[in-house]
């Protein structure tokens, strides 16, 4: 089901497809939700799958003024709060991983998870951008002639828009990416047109970050290995994070100093290791996992002020943490 609603002023197109939760896609910076053709639309069978095309792209008519990635994070925002009216999973390729990440520093608690596609935080991270007055390659203009209300002619106004906010965009500051409080799965090419340095600086200012390089692919990964990106995509997106057995950089919540990690040793006695209590939440127990706090002694380590900082970790569970550390002779830090 496809059809249009307005949001900031924007007659905006959107897909519709599948059933389920709900799970918002954001194309690239000149092309349109067939971005996920042959990819990531598949998950219409285990999603409620919402593919909106920004202004200027696609079907969605241009409107006076600038495209800035500002504009087009507050639009995603405002399409969601209309159409779902709460927290989704959201996903974005390219500059749609931009606007993604913007918005979900704008309104992380319309977040449940999010998906990061060859995107970068600041512009200087791009080894390529939309360049202005440059002819398009063919099969875009062609693609964008196909569904835009504007018609091919109007091509070369949104390039040199996207363009110039490619340039003059600030970006984001590495700080404000911890303002993100889900999980996020970054994915990118091993030669992206996104920096390898600038996407594990991404990767490494997030609180719940996940890491996925897809081998033997560029920018077009979605494309060139669909099966793989979606596969790896619907685990993060539908499983529930586990504990990993020899964790380095979730092993320390950032609240508590580094523990040495020694390895058992023949006539060492290693102290039992207190698990959760029974009941919590399923979003508490995610968020936990993910990061790092696997039982009441590592529990013991942060306070409450940090674990309420994590999207999943509400009042409830804080009180349910606090009794279980009371009765095991614990008791939260009260470092922050």
């Amino acid at each position: 089901m496809a059809g249009y609603v307005e949001v900031n002023g924007v007659n905006t197109w959107y897909d519709e497809r599948g059933d389920g939760d709900p799970l918002v896609l954001l194309h690239g910076a000149l092309t349109d939700s067939r971005d996920f053709t042959g990819s990531l639309d598949a998950l219409a069978g285990r999603f409620r799958l919402l593919l909106p095309e920004r202004r200027g792209h696609g079907h969605t008519a241009d409107v006076p003024g600038p495209i800035t990635v500002e504009a087009m994070a507050h639009d995603t925002i405002a399409f969601v709060e209309k159409i779902i009216g709460g927290p989704v999973r959201l996903a974005g390729y390219s500059a749609g991983a931009v606007v993604a990440l913007w918005a979900a520093v704008r309104r992380p608690d319309l977040v449940d998870r999010l998906v990061l596609i060859s995107g970068a935080f600041q512009p200087n991270g791009m080894i390529l951008r939309p360049t202005p007055g440059a002819a398009p390659p063919a099969a875009l203009l062609a693609a964008y002639a196909e569904v835009s209300p504007d018609g091919a002619e109007h091509f070369p106004v949104v390039i040199a828009k996207v363009a110039r906010s490619a340039s003059e965009d600030p970006g984001l500051e590495p700080g404000q990416l911890n303002t993100v409080r889900c999980p996020v799965l970054v994915v990118t090419a091993d030669d992206d047109i996104v920096t390898m340095e600038h996407t594990l600086e991404l990767y490494r200012n997030l609180r719940q970050g996940q890491l996925a390089i897809v081998p033997g692919t560029s920018h077009l990964l979605l494309h060139e290995k669909p099966e793989l990106c979606t596969s790896l995509i619907t685990d993060f997106l539908t499983a529930d994070p586990a504990p990993t057995w020899m964790p380095i950089r979730r092993a320390t919540p950032p609240s508590a100093p580094a523990a040495p990690a020694t390895a058992a040793q023949p006539g060492h006695h290693q102290p039992e290791q207190r698990n959760l209590p029974p009941g919590l939440s399923r979003p508490a127990q995610r968020a936990l996992a993910a990061a790092g706090y696997t039982t009441l002694d590592r529990l013991a380590e942060v306070s409450e002020a940090d674990l309420s900082q994590l999207h999943g970790v509400g009042p409830q569970a804080i009180e349910q943490l606090r009794q279980a550390l009371a009765a095991a002779g614990l008791c939260h830090s009260a470092k922050s």
